[in-house]
């Protein structure tokens, strides 16, 4: 059922060519046009994104990655062809294919006085596993985002930053029965979250991709992104600006053609990876 290639998006362009990195294709997008109003946002887009792997989408505001993501989940109008596990997007039936891709919002408008834990719950809908099952799941993803002392606190009452964890562990759990056939979108995950909590989240996100999965997440933050990512798509002006292992993407040239402003780039002392200063 969830066949891996689809013959019409077999080839690859010579970007993603260059790339580091190999894996099995998820993700496929083809000539992705997006319009909102009078302003072109996406403009022709070509992105595979592959199994195993955690991409992070960079770009100045209002470039279009949360846009990338919209599109990708069909919630805006686009032009282009979309291909996840190898099938046409819009042949997946919307039950089954919310066991595989899930989304985590910028933010939530959910104002019922719900618990956490019942929040959490809500990512049960779907899935086939008896109520005590699906508590052992909703407690596993509790540990998970450090949530646990939240379970019983009115969802409302919450933090940002705690209900932004909530929702997380919601997601995971929507996703508990996909395999490795799992692909999560992550839109500005740690914008309301303490240092601590941005980086057992990213971390996170890069256990997943570890085990299988496909993570794409939206950030601001280049320094994040260089420490967690497999790879970078800068977005810039509705077009790719750049796609590659964060030590190729992350170059002061382009970093200053796309944000206009100069920074240095050291690598760090410990782990290697690049690190932007803003100059």
């Amino acid at each position: 059922m969830l066949s891996l290639l689809s013959s019409k998006f077999a080839s690859s362009n010579a970007t993603q060519e260059s790339i580091e990195y190999s894996g099995i294709k998820t993700v496929e997008i083809r000539h992705l046009s997006v319009t909102l109003g009078d302003k072109t946002v996406l403009d022709n887009i070509d992105l595979t994104l592959n199994r195993g792997e955690f991409t992070v989408l960079l770009g100045p505001n209002g470039t279009g990655k949360s846009t990338l993501l919209k599109a990708l989940t069909g919630e805006i109008n686009t032009q282009g062809e979309f291909a996840l596990f190898g099938q046409d997007r819009d042949s997946w039936p919307a039950p089954l294919l919310a066991k595989h891709l899930g989304v985590l919002p910028q933010s939530s408008s959910l104002s019922f006085n719900f618990m956490a834990k019942e929040v959490i719950e809500l990512g049960g809908i779907g899935l086939t596993m008896s109520n005590r099952q699906l508590e052992d799941v909703v407690a596993k993803h509790m540990r998970k985002t450090d949530v646990e002392h939240l379970r019983f606190r009115s969802y409302p009452t919450l933090s940002g930053g705690e209900k932004q964890r909530v929702h997380l562990a919601r997601v995971l759990t929507q996703l508990e029965q996909s395999d490795h056939n799992k692909i999560l979108l992550l839109d500005e995950p740690t914008s309301a979250l303490d240092i601590h909590h941005q980086h057992t989240t990213l971390a996170l996100a890069r256990k997943l991709a570890n085990e299988g999965a496909t993570v794409i997440a939206v950030l601001h933050d280049l320094n994040l992104a260089a420490q967690y990512a497999d790879r970078i798509v800068i977005l810039n002006q509705g077009k790719i600006a750049a796609d590659d292992i964060p030590a190729k993407a992350l170059k002061p040239e382009i970093i200053e053609a796309v944000y206009h402003h100069k920074v240095d780039i050291i690598a760090h002392p410990t782990y290697g990876h690049p690190v932007v200063i803003a100059c």
